[in-house]
């Protein structure tokens, strides 16, 4: 196959690599630390905190309850270090493709390098623009779409599974609907809607609180949301909890009687259900770091698991 000539440990290390970057940017930003270094690529012109000190003590002392401090300006710059590592490592995968791979298989790691190309620019508008929330959001979602290429660019020669057509299209429909739930997610994060919400199984007492779904996902809202649009992103990302976990759990029933796929189907289910636990806990709790956190981290994995195991059914479909 294509792929056999590209090094497989570069291309797993990736993947790693590009689910810890995502995790990273979660703790980041669920810190507060996203203005850590108020300027790009450096801190303060500099190539790390360490040299920027002083300007960081500075800054810190000026304004304490600001957006810089020591430690978050390490959180930042540890986030664009680990970023910047995982660009030479799509860098390096794209340039043995085009030295070792026939033109037809050099699509998608060109494209995964586009890719990078473009993170790196939202990267640098998360800080230029002061953390603008669409900016933010289409920047988690680049780096989750980051992961699954890497994951689809590593697995080009994995084994392969049997499969049915209806369970090919039941695992499609499991992975656009989680596709749609994590680009929610980061609808959510930007705007900070995560407690817009701060109960369950209701909303600020009501089943249906006031929500204004149009005000919610405009692109260029002037000033901070309304409460009513917060509620509406809220309540967008849970009616999408609830759409995943249902496909989940179809596609996990649906499997239990094929020995080869039942192990995945019930993997896939349990990954899901793990997210949902942790997504009330977090409301529950009042959104503490580590759990939310974590829940990005479940986001990352059940997308990459769900890439994968897509491309192996459709591959033996084809």
């Amino acid at each position: 196959m294509a792929n056999a000539r590209l090094p497989p440990a570069l291309l797993w290390f990736g993947v790693g690599l590009a689910w810890a970057v995502i995790v990273l940017g979660a703790y980041v930003r669920l810190s507060e630390a996203g203005l850590g270094c108020p300027d790009w690529p450096g801190c303060f012109g500099q190539v790390s905190p360490w040299h920027a000190a002083d300007e960081i003590a500075a800054a810190h002392a000026a304004a304490p309850a600001g957006p810089v401090s020591p430690a978050k300006a390490w959180k930042e710059m540890a986030h664009r270090y680990a970023a910047g590592l995982l660009g030479l490592a799509v860098l390096a995968i794209t340039m043995l493709a085009w030295r070792r791979l026939p033109l037809r298989a050099r699509g998608l790691p060109s494209l995964l390098l586009a890719l990078v190309v473009v993170q790196a620019l939202l990267g640098m508008w998360t800080v230029t623009l002061q953390l603008e929330p669409a900016v933010v959001a289409a920047h988690l979602t680049g780096g989750m779409l980051t992961l699954a290429l890497l994951v689809a660019l590593a697995a080009r020669d994995a084994s392969r599974l049997a499969a049915d057509s209806r369970r090919l299209r039941l695992a499609r429909l499991l992975l656009a609907l989680v596709g749609v739930q994590i680009a929610l997610g980061g609808w959510v994060s930007a705007h900070g809607a995560a407690l817009a919400c701060p109960e369950l199984p209701t909303c600020r007492g009501q089943w249906w609180p006031p929500a204004d779904f149009a005000a919610a996902f405009a692109l260029a809202a002037p000033g901070p949301m309304p409460q009513e649009a917060l509620t509406a992103i809220h309540l967008a990302h849970r009616l999408g909890a609830v759409a995943v976990l249902a496909a989940a759990l179809g596609f996990g029933l649906s499997t239990l009687g094929r020995p080869h796929l039942k192990p995945w189907g019930l993997g896939l289910a349990a990954l899901v259900l793990l997210q949902a636990g942790l997504g009330l806990a977090n409301v529950a709790l009042g959104l503490p770091l580590p759990l939310a956190v974590a829940h990005t981290a479940g986001a990352a994995l059940l997308l990459a698991a769900l890439t994968l195991f897509n491309l192996r059914l459709r591959r033996e479909a084809a």
